[in-house]
């Protein structure tokens, strides 16, 4: 008894270590693993090619430059995640960085950060409402809004940038200050994203968003305001879009109506499907989005370092979003159009 005794303290670590690498790979998921080799694959190849991207102020650059995008790509994957989608957080952005600097003009850096975000916040309540009350499917009702709302931050600025908030010590730390040798962007990114995972991961509210991109049916069924949970989602959105608005007035020093704004909702969307969010709802993670948002920042950054036509970035973006979409389909199993199953 006492030799088996032995033999047993003597194997069981190793199947011990085992399951649990097989539980932490288990827990960070396939999708979450091929993006990380991805991004490490990418880094590897730019950084053969060009050593400076290795830099410590290079790779300060990416992730200042994926906040932004970033922020938007959160939400997009909230809204996708309860089965919706936005279109319109690119122009809500832009709208929220022409007020933010019109409002600094008149009031400073407090009074224009707090009504860029109620800005926003109306602004998804204008969609939420419209989705809701009138019926509107939420592509064709953002879709509205991206050409509404960035007609409006036209009108206001005429067209032009506004305001100039470049010597404000509030917006200089936005866009240029740092906390323990991070950039002060990469903090707002990141506790953005904290904070929407949390409230996805261990909240009742994100177990509902969740039911309702499920099955909607199901979740007003088991009591869930579907009505209350879409005005909320896009509320969210268009806070954290008018956030997003904000980092841009701070980067560039002035309100813009369009320019750091435009296409920012295709990023979005390419960065939550790339991230394995699934585009019929109920399926996603903002750690997956996350990843994806790093991915396509070192790949955009990767391009310019080697001097590769602007033009072909958007190209890159359109072929990964398709790339995502398609795996996506395969994975389900969706029957091929045209074609029998």
């Amino acid at each position: 008894m006492s030799t088996t005794a032995v033999r047993t303290s003597t194997t069981s670590p190793e199947p011990t270590r085992v399951s649990t690498l097989r539980r932490g790979l288990r827990a960070i998921g396939a999708q979450n693993l091929s993006l990380v080799a991805a991004i490490v694959a990418v880094m590897l190849f730019i950084g053969s090619q060009n050593s400076a991207f290795y830099l410590t102020s290079n790779l300060k650059t990416i992730g200042m430059a994926v906040t932004i995008s970033g922020l938007l790509a959160i939400v997009q994957t909230v809204v996708i995640v309860m089965g919706g989608i936005d279109l319109s957080v690119g122009s809500v952005a832009g709208l929220a960085s022409v007020s933010s600097a019109m409002l600094f003009t008149h009031f400073g850096a407090g009074v224009s950060i707090l009504g860029a975000l109620a800005i926003g916040a109306v602004c998804g309540v204008v969609s939420g409402c419209i989705v809701v009350f009138g019926r509107v499917t939420p592509m064709i009702a953002t879709l509205a809004g991206l050409i509404a709302f960035k007609g409006v931050a036209q009108l206001i600025s005429d067209g032009r940038a506004q305001g100039y908030t470049g010597a404000d010590n509030v917006y200089i730390f936005l866009a240029r200050g740092s906390m323990i040798g991070i950039p002060t962007l990469v903090w707002v990114l990141a506790v953005v994203a904290m904070a929407v995972h949390v409230l996805l991961r261990y909240t009742r509210v994100g177990r509902n968003i969740y039911a309702v991109g499920g099955n909607d049916t199901a979740a007003r069924l088991s009591g869930v305001n579907i009505n209350r949970y879409i005005i909320g989602v896009f509320v969210l959105a268009g806070a954290v879009a008018a956030l997003a608005g904000v980092l841009i007035t701070a980067r560039t020093g002035s309100g813009q109506p369009i320019s750091g704004s435009e296409g920012l909702e295709f990023q979005s969307i390419t960065a939550a499907a790339l991230g394995g969010v699934a585009l019929r709802g109920g399926k996603g993670t903002i750690g997956g989005t996350i990843l994806a948002v790093v991915l396509l920042g070192v790949l955009l950054n990767g391009m310019s370092l080697l001097g590769v036509n602007p033009f072909w970035q958007n190209v890159a973006q359109g072929s990964l979003l398709i790339a995502a979409v398609v795996i996506q389909q395969l994975r389900n199993g969706e029957r091929r159009v045209g074609l029998p199953k």
